[in-house]
């Protein structure tokens, strides 16, 4: 039996709280109301999914499929706007204030249950075996197409394992491992909300991106951050979409993202989902690098 939208969240709070929740806290940590929370609470109850503020194993059971099962890094590019450092160094690899930038995210996954973990590498890619002492889990995925194409060809290589997962762009420098979250309703894409923004950025009406590009402004703006989430359906789909527009005139040059935003969007109903600036950054030059770590500033 599939959830509603107000079933989940609220079992979705219930499942991430270790305390017994009241109709109170509920209410601000859905942002559904008071009235609303008490109704959905009732269905839960009467379905067994909850009880006494606290979910039930068979409300364990039903937020099961929504449950984000794996992560998939996209790392194969050579960074070429930190040079001179990735010359030596993969950009995820890099540390910044004595830790590696990919393993906050990493970390981040595991915290939420998240451990079948893929890295798609190309550039330095045996460097990448680095992490194996750390995270012995994880699974490399070669892209030999890395330096002739854009992204898609990292989405190309991991196509079939998309559902019920993450994509991250592995060099982001996470500070809020919170925004990793356990459940997801829908397929959705982190993003910052802005008035403006000179950046790759999202066109939002009613929560689900209708259009992505560069540079944008208005009350419907979103500023794209570089980590998704694609349900089971959605990532079946990307499989075969991935493929088309790769093979498609022109398609080496897309972003794996162009491809459900874009190209196939008319397939696809990505919500946003929100996060803040202090949450997450991508360290674009090597200036800011050093404006964030200062040993670099030799």
């Amino acid at each position: 039996m599939s959830l509603t939208r107000k079933q989940f969240d609220v079992l979705e709070v219930l499942a991430t709280s270790e305390e017994t929740l009241t109709q109170r806290e509920l209410e601000a940590d859905t942002g559904h109301s008071l009235g609303t929370v008490n109704r959905i609470l009732k269905e839960l109850n009467e379905l067994g999914y909850a009880g006494n503020g606290k979910i039930t194993n068979a409300g364990m059971t039903a937020l099961e499929p929504y449950r984000a099962k794996r992560a998939v890094f996209i790392a194969a590019g050579f960074g070429s706007r930190l040079v001179p450092i990735t010359f030596n160094t993969p950009k995820p690899l890099i540390r910044v204030q004595g830790v590696r930038i990919i393993d906050r995210l990493i970390d981040a996954c595991l915290e939420v249950d998240i451990d079948d973990i893929y890295i798609v590498r190309g550039h330095l890619g045996e460097q990448f075996d680095q992490l194996l002492y750390k995270y012995p889990m994880i699974k490399f995925l070669e892209n030999p197409m890395y330096n002739e194409t854009n992204n898609i060809s990292s989405s190309l290589v991991a196509r079939y394992l998309l559902s019920n997962a993450y994509v991250f762009e592995a060099d982001l420098l996470i500070s809020n491992p919170k925004i990793i979250r356990k459940y997801h309703y829908t397929s959705d894409f982190l993003a910052i909300k802005k008035e403006r923004s000179d950046d790759w950025c999202l066109r939002v009406r009613n929560g689900v991106i209708v259009e992505e590009m560069v540079g944008g402004e208005g009350d419907d703006i979103w500023q794209m951050v570089g980590i998704s989430y694609w349900n089971e359906a959605d990532g079946n789909m990307l499989a075969q979409d991935i493929q088309e527009v790769y093979a498609s005139p022109g398609g080496k040059e897309r972003y794996w993202e162009q491809v459900p935003l874009v190209y196939r969007k008319e397939r696809y109903a990505v919500r946003v989902q929100e996060c803040f600036e202090s949450d997450v950054v991508e360290i674009d030059t090597f200036t800011e690098l050093k404006a964030i770590d200062k040993t670099y500033d030799v």
